[in-house]
């Protein structure tokens, strides 16, 4: 428990043994503290008086905050540990805008991404010591700390005349250039001005004027109220409307009304990580999750990713893990790996890896995306040897979550069958190579009826009628009560798997070899290799809802084996070959030994 290490300093052998692990040997638990744990009511309101659009506090609304903290994260340490996370991805924790949206289409900042002060934390979440203390307390068990980062945009502060009581279409440069005010034929502006390519102060100095495609307006009350002060003015921000997701809209364009920041500005790259380098100074934590990354130019990461692991590392964390979301729904890791080689990514969050598993898990498809990963690999900055760092997943808080997805895949299946390609699933994720990413209240089988909102479910014992009718895998229990069962069947399955990978050094940081696999739902199997002695590990799992018997490839040097999960035969049938049996959804890994 938490009183046995005191709210003190991790010790300094802790602390070197946490920041000498490589990003590939960590076990990601990704959490939003306002849907975790309550600990300090007096904080659900954060300081704010009035009601649920003045606070943005409403428990009974999945769009308002909820209620949960820090002190209440901190508070449920040994359950994220007997999980066996080794790391956590916290949700933004930065001040946000309360209360965003139009009359009837308000919403609050409970996720974290309306950020209007980037220096310290929103009073919803506590404070900067709870902050302190949280880290300090994961620290002393040997858990890291991720923090979750936005250099895309602000909250939603600067409007536009033009587009009162509209939403404001983008305007391109092509038909809004920097150098006319409102459209070509308006008058000229911001002369000397060579275009945002040109990234030197001196150029920059003479963009003088942001209203070139609408004319920015700032509320009274709100003139002031972004943090570091240099984010009030205007002129560091695009002001070209609402993006379409397309094109040069995707990057100057506006995040749902969200002000979207010139980050090829050179006050706003000097700006951010200036900002970010104090979070590491003041909290040594251990790294960043990056939102939106590729809103963001190139350019900005090619500056920001560099400066931020070597301010890391000259504070003692040599290991500072950086990754970046570059979403899609699709199978693209030519897309991922783009962002490694021109942005300067050290790594992404892998939507292929979800994307392939997720398929395969459900039975939607075969196994042949999970098998074209390992030769896809090749594709990122450092080739195979990196993408052992990309975080992969199963679903998150914007995609939705897996048991959605299966449901999605097979509306029919039995409340067994979801429970069995839920272990299936996890199993993949933690035996796989990668960095696995482990979403809340996955564990506890938590399926939501859809994305973003529809998955960001209360593990306190929630007030939101809807969440309460959904129906969980593996438990009759609903989110009316709490949910930190540590003897759900998921919770424990992946505990295991977790010790599992933990001890198999094959598992986090080995080389893939695949096995066997198909367009058909059915055998997948890969091994991996020990990277100190060589060691075949050889992990496998069946898809499919009838039981597999089959011969499998292995090195013909692997004469005998044991299990480390599932049923392996002792020794091989035939060198280089290994007579697998497989139940239904299951899964082996199997070691062969000296």
């Amino acid at each position: 428990m938490i009183a046995a290490f005191g709210c003190g300093a991790a010790s300094a052998d802790t602390l070197t043994e946490l920041r000498a692990r490589t990003p590939e040997q960590e076990i990601v638990y990704f959490v939003l503290p306002d849907r975790f744990a309550n600990g300090d009511r007096r904080n659900d309101k954060g300081g704010l008086r009035g009601g649920p659009l003045q606070t943005g506090y409403d428990p009974t609304s999945r769009a308002f905050y909820h209620g949960g903290d820090l002190k209440g994260l901190t508070a449920r340490l040994d359950y994220i540990q007997g999980l066996g996370a080794t790391a956590i991805w916290l949700a933004p924790i930065f001040r946000n805008k309360p209360v965003q949206g139009g009359p009837g289409d308000e919403s609050a900042g409970y996720h974290g991404y309306w950020v209007t002060d980037f220096t310290q934390v929103d009073p919803h979440f506590g404070t900067d010591a709870d902050f302190k203390e949280l880290v300090e307390a994961a620290h002393a068990r040997g858990i890291k700390v991720y923090m979750d980062i936005i250099a895309n945009h602000t909250a939603d502060v600067i409007h536009y005349r033009e587009s009162s009581g509209s939403t404001p279409l983008y305007r391109s440069k092509a038909d809004y250039p920097f150098s006319r005010k409102g459209g070509v034929t308006g008058p000229a502006i911001n002369s000397g001005f060579a275009g945002d390519h040109d990234a030197s102060a001196a150029n920059w100095a003479k963009l003088e004027d942001p209203s070139f495609a609408y004319t920015p307006v700032i509320a009274k009350g709100e003139k002031t109220v972004k943090v570091p002060a240099w984010l009030n003015d205007p002129i560091y921000y695009h002001n070209r409307g609402d993006t379409d997701w397309r094109g040069e809209s995707a990057q100057y364009g506006d995040f749902v009304g969200l002000d979207d920041l010139a980050t090829e500005n050179p006050r706003v790259v000097s700006g951010f990580i200036d900002i970010y380098k104090g979070w590491i100074d003041r909290f040594g934590i251990d790294g960043y999750r990056i939102d939106t990354a590729k809103h963001v130019n190139p350019e900005f990461w090619r500056a920001f990713i560099p400066a931020i692991r070597a301010h890391a590392a000259a504070r003692g964390i040599p290991n500072f893990h950086i990754f970046g979301e570059v979403a899609t729904g699709d199978y693209d890791p030519a897309l991922l790996a783009s962002w490694t080689r021109n942005a300067a990514f050290p790594a992404v969050l892998d939507f292929a890896f979800m994307r392939a598993a997720v398929d395969a898990a459900s039975g939607k498809s075969g196994t042949d995306l999970l098998a074209r990963l390992t030769d896809d690999d090749a594709l990122y900055e450092g080739g195979k040897a990196a993408a052992l760092q990309l975080p992969t997943f199963l679903g998150n808080h914007d995609a939705g979550r897996f048991a959605y997805f299966l449901r999605e895949a097979k509306p029919a299946m039995s409340p067994q069958e979801e429970l069995a390609r839920m272990m299936l699933g996890h199993a993949m994720l933690l035996t796989l190579r990668g960095v696995p990413t482990i979403y809340y209240g996955d564990e506890q089988g938590f399926a939501g009826t859809g994305n973003d909102q529809q998955a960001r479910q209360d593990m306190f014992p929630s007030q939101v009628a809807e969440y309460n009718r959904d129906r969980l895998v593996g438990t009759s229990a609903t989110t009316a009560a709490d949910n930190f069962a540590t003897d759900h069947p998921l919770y424990m399955e992946i505990a295991r798997l977790a010790r599992l990978r933990v001890a198999t050094a094959a598992l986090s940081r080995g080389a893939t070899l695949v096995r066997a696999s198909s367009d058909q739902p059915g055998l997948f199997a890969v091994s991996r290799f020990d990277p100190d002695n060589g060691r075949e590990i050889l992990v496998a799992f069946n898809t499919s809802d009838a039981p597999v018997t089959t011969q499998v490839a292995i090195d013909p040097a692997s004469r005998t084996f044991s299990s480390l999960s599932g049923d392996c035969p002792a020794t091989v049938t035939a060198p280089g070959s290994l007579t697998l049996r497989l139940p239904a959804f299951g899964y082996a890994v199997c070691a062969a030994q000296p």
